[in-house]
């Protein structure tokens, strides 16, 4: 798989829902989840659309609420990238 890109994670919060499309558009990379409109059962629901769609298993930690997308994105990356 090529990198995970923000573009990849945006699509995906956008279907499954959660946030409001203006509040994923911009320099959102650092800005806290909670703050795009996504509580930890919304992060659930994104974590497991990324593992059936990518085919991978992501941690559990990697839908606490108070991370960034970038932050999230970085160990999307590790998983894919670990072979």
């Amino acid at each position: 798989m090529t990198t995970f890109t923000l573009d990849d994670l945006v699509l995906i919060m956008r279907a499954g829902g959660g946030a409001d499309r203006e509040e994923l558009e911009g320099d959102i990379l650092d800005m806290p989840f909670g703050d795009l409109g996504y509580d930890s059962l919304a992060l659930l629901e994104v974590t497991t659309r990324i593992e059936n769609q990518y085919g991978i298993s992501l941690p559990e930690d990697i839908a606490v609420p108070t991370r960034t997308p970038r932050e999230a994105i970085e160990q999307i990356n590790s998983v894919v990238h670990a072979d």
